[in-house]
Formats: C-alpha cells, structure tokens, sequence
C-alpha cells in the first residue's frame, strides 16, 4: 500500500511583461544605468555605486546563450550588487523586481511589480542588492557579457523564487 499523498499540479497563468526601455528613471527602483564615460571623468552619482564589501569581487566574461523570452523562476543576491554588459553590440532583455527586505533570505518578491527592459548594446547595468532579476535574455544564438560580482554569490548567494509553484505564473516578454 502507498501512504504518499497525491501529487497535485497548480496551473500556470500566462503573464505577459511589456518590455520597456531602459532609462534611468525607469530602471532606478532595480539598478543604475551604466552610460559611457569620458577617461578622467571624475567618479560621480552617475557611476555604479557598487557594494562589493561582503566578499573578494569576481569580474569575468559569463557567456549565455539564446533562451526562450519566458521565464518560471526569479533570482537575487543579498550580498552584492551585479553589473552586466553585453559584448559584442547587442541589444538584450532582462526581467526585474524591486529589492524587497535585502537583509531577509525568505522574502520573496511581489510578482505584480515585475518589469521587463530592453538594454541597448551600449549601456550596462547595475542591479541593487537584493534586486531580483531573470536574465540576460537574447535573441542572438549567444552573447558574452562582463558580469561582476562576488567570487561565491552563485554558491552562497543565490535565492530563487520558483514563480510557477510559489505564484502559479510564468512570466513572457512581449513586444
């Protein structure tokens, strides 16, 4: 005799996500937007105010490849902020939730405040700590990006939220 409990599955909703353009205004609940700068501009309110004391930071090239424009789960990092640049001058999507409760590994993220941005091949930017974010998406067949962060956030620093089974959504870029 089996005593498990049935296994029940929640249905999904469809949620689709306006893809906006990145502007600092817009993306400033999330992150900063990294803009092009002279040599020897004095550092400034418009450079990525970055919080990298928790940790040794770790700058490399992530190279992702091309991913469906839907996404069931969302990530974020307590302990850093995150830069991300594309290389090689495309445009790239990524999906984004404020930081909530940074300091609070449980909280998760309200799935109504959810936004999508489209990044220009010649901007970055840089997620607040504790931003939950899904991407990079491209529509490329791959994309290098320069992503900084902390040595270990991948290991240590790495909250999910599974949207399907928390929220019963997925979420889906739309033009």
């Amino acid at each position: 005799m089996n005593d498990a409990a049935p296994q029940t599955s929640r249905a999904v909703k469809m949620m689709d996500l306006k893809i906006l353009p990145l502007e600092a205004e817009t993306f400033a609940p999330f992150g900063q937007v990294i803009k092009p700068a002279l040599d020897g501009t004095p550092f400034g309110p418009d450079d990525a105010q970055l919080e990298l004391g928790r940790g040794i930071p770790r700058f490399y090239i992530l190279p992702l490849m091309r991913k469906e424009r839907s996404f069931r789960m969302i990530t974020r990092h307590l302990s850093v902020t995150q830069c991300l640049i594309a290389i090689g001058g495309q445009p790239w999507l990524i999906a984004v939730a404020p930081p909530n409760d940074p300091d609070y590994p449980t909280k998760m993220p309200d799935p109504s405040k959810i936004q999508a941005f489209r990044v220009p091949p010649n901007l970055g930017i840089k997620l607040h700590r504790s931003t939950w974010h899904a991407g990079p998406f491209t529509d490329g067949e791959k994309i290098d990006f320069m992503n900084l962060e902390l040595a270990d956030t991948n290991q240590v620093d790495h909250f999910s939220c599974h949207l399907d089974q928390d929220y019963g959504m997925e979420f889906r870029f739309v033009e």
